[in-house]
C-alpha cells in the first residue's frame, strides 16, 4: 500500500497536538470573538447558558471563515440566544479528520477530550456550524456514550423562523442554488432547513441543481480530502469541487449558498480555477442570513 499521505498525516499530528489540524495554539481558538462586536461568554467550568456553541476548527482559524463565524454569533445576539463557547477547551469534533478515514485512536482521544469539558458545563442542547461535527455529536459520541441534543445552526434558525423573520431588515437580491453539504444531507436527512431559511430571505430567487438533496454531487472534501489536494490532483481529471460550481453556474445563480464551512474555501478555489469569478460567488448561509438582518457591519 501507499500508507497515509503526508498531508493527511501532517493534519493527524497537529490535531492531536493541538487539538486542531492547523497546529495553531489553543490559546488563539477564541482570538475571533473580540472582533464579534457583540458579547460571547466564554464558558468555564461549572458556568451554565441554555446553548452550548462548539465553533469548530475553520471558523475558529481560518481567515477566510472568521465573517462568517462572527455574522452567526450576531445572529445569536440578535435572537437573544443565551449561548456561550468553550473557548481554548474546546478540540476538534474529530468526525472529518479521523472516523472518515479510520482513526480511531486519535478520534477517541478528542471525543474523551470534548466529552469530559462538556460535562463540566451546563446546557441544553449543542450548536454546531460543521456539518461533520454534527454528525459527529449526533452519531459517533452517543455510539461511545455520550448522548446531546445536537443542532446544525440552520436547523436552529429554521426552528424560529418566525421570530428571524421580524428582525429582518433589507433585501437580499441574489439568484441562490443551494449545495446539500453530505452530513446534514444525505447522511443525517436534513435538506428542508436550509432551504426554509433561504426562502424567507426577500430578494432572494432560490434555484435547483439538477442533482440535489440526497442526489447531490459532494464538494470534494469529505473523507479527510480537506487534506489531500494535491494527492487527488493527481489522481483526477475534473476534481469535484470544480464540477459542482460549474452545476451551479448553469443554473444561471449569481450565489452559491452553503451550510458548511469547509465549502468556503473549496469552492472559492473552484470558482477561480473554473474562470467562474465575476459570474458565481460562495456564501455561508449564516452570512447572507446577517445581510438579511443588517449585522454585517465591520465584517
Amino acid at each position: 500500500g501507499i500508507g497515509v499521505p503526508k498531508e493527511l498525516q501532517t493534519a493527524f499530528e497537529r490535531t492531536a497536538r493541538y487539538g486542531n489540524p492547523f497546529g495553531e495554539s489553543p490559546k488563539k481558538r477564541d482570538a475571533w470573538v473580540k472582533e464579534a462586536g457583540v458579547p460571547i461568554r466564554i464558558l468555564k467550568e461549572g458556568d451554565s447558558a441554555d446553548v452550548l456553541w462548539h465553533v469548530g476548527c475553520f471558523p475558529s482559524y481560518n481567515k477566510g471563515n472568521l465573517k462568517d463565524t462572527i455574522a452567526l454569533a450576531r445572529i445569536l445576539n440578535a435572537l437573544e440566544i443565551d449561548f456561550g463557547i468553550m473557548g481554548s477547551d474546546e478540540w476538534c469534533s474529530g468526525d472529518l479528520r479521523c472516523t472518515s478515514v479510520g482513526e480511531e485512536g486519535l478520534f477517541d482521544m478528542l471525543y474523551q477530550h470534548n466529552s469530559q469539558e462538556l460535562y463540566k458545563r451546563s446546557f441544553k442542547e449543542i450548536l454546531v456550524g460543521d456539518p461533520h461535527a454534527y454528525n459527529a455529536f449526533y452519531n459517533e459520541y452517543p455510539r461511545l456514550g455520550s448522548p446531546f441534543k445536537v443542532s446544525h445552526y440552520t436547523q436552529f434558525l429554521a426552528q424560529r423562523i418566525d421570530k428571524l423573520e421580524k428582525l429582518i431588515k433589507k433585501k437580499v437580491e441574489a439568484k441562490v442554488t443551494y449545495h446539500d453539504s453530505c452530513c446534514i444531507g444525505r447522511r443525517n436527512n436534513e435538506y428542508e432547513a436550509p432551504r426554509i431559511i433561504l426562502e424567507t430571505i426577500p430578494g432572494i430567487e432560490l434555484v435547483e441543481m439538477p442533482r440535489n438533496k440526497e442526489n447531490a454531487l459532494c464538494c470534494g472534501g469529505g473523507g479527510g480530502a480537506m487534506w489531500l489536494d494535491s494527492y487527488i490532483w493527481e489522481r483526477t481529471r475534473v476534481p469535484l469541487p470544480i464540477q459542482r460550481v460549474q452545476e451551479a453556474a448553469r443554473t444561471g445563480a449569481d450565489t452559491l449558498a452553503v451550510p458548511c464551512p469547509l465549502e468556503i474555501p473549496r469552492f472559492e478555489d473552484a470558482i477561480k480555477t473554473a474562470g467562474l469569478e465575476g459570474r458565481l460567488r460562495v456564501r455561508e448561509i449564516s452570512h447572507i442570513v446577517a445581510e438579511a438582518l443588517g449585522l454585517l457591519e465591520g465584517i
